[in-house]
């Protein structure tokens, strides 16, 4: 019973998916939704994006269990902005998605982000109508998460190591991730990072621009 119960849910959340989807598409966007463990970074990245591609035309959709610390950094960058607060869900679906779709400027819109709940599991189960996931692994959560939580790295398109910088000063193995990474999703595209200096993210911007140009 719930199995089916789960795919009940899951399917009518597809549905939702594709209409969010064929907004987006009507308008020309390109969707990441960017999942992540709490801490990793996701902010930080979206910061850094923005400020390397003012070309781009970056719309975010910001979720949160509470608070709207995120979309607030985010708005002073003086980029669109909507918050999502799920009130204890550990993950966006697509119907949250579709209640704001509207929220957003979209004809003005070339990306939007869709930054979700930091956590390591849920995310990577439920689309909201992106064109690609994307998975982002501070490095100091340690070289065992591909193979623990696989899915999230099953279903992204790309790997964002961030943190890089704090290599030196731990005991990480990021061959280690990258091997097992690549063995659960051998199309992955791999970058390291980080926010904190920069390294990488111009790297990580070329890539997105060519994907959301085609």
């Amino acid at each position: 019973m719930k199995v089916k119960v789960i795919t009940k849910i899951l399917e009518a959340n597809d549905r939702i998916a594709l209409e969010n989807r064929n907004i987006f598409d009507e308008n020309g966007i390109f969707v990441i939704n960017l999942m992540s463990a709490p801490g990793a970074g996701k902010t930080s990245l979206l910061e850094q994006t923005i400020r390397k591609s003012s070309d781009m035309h970056i719309g975010i959709i910001e979720g949160d269990i509470a608070g709207s610390d995120d979309a607030e950094r985010i708005q002073r960058l003086d980029i669109p902005v909507v918050q999502i607060n799920t009130g204890g869900a550990c993950h966006l679906d697509a119907n949250m998605i579709n209640e704001v779709i509207r929220d957003l400027p979209l004809d003005t819109l070339g990306i939007v982000f869709v930054e979700n709940v930091g956590n390591l599991v849920c995310p990577a189960e439920f689309k909201v109508g992106e064109d690609i996931k994307v998975m982002l692994l501070s490095i100091t959560e340690g070289h065992d998460k591909p193979l623990k939580y696989p899915l999230m790295f099953q279903e992204s398109s790309a790997l964002i190591l961030n943190k890089i910088d704090l290599a030196p000063y731990t005991d990480v193995d990021i061959a280690k991730i990258k091997k097992d990474s690549l063995s659960l999703n051998p199309a992955l595209h791999i970058f390291e990072i980080s926010c904190r200096t920069g390294q990488g993210i111009q790297e990580w911007v070329d890539w997105l621009k060519r994907l959301a140009q085609k």
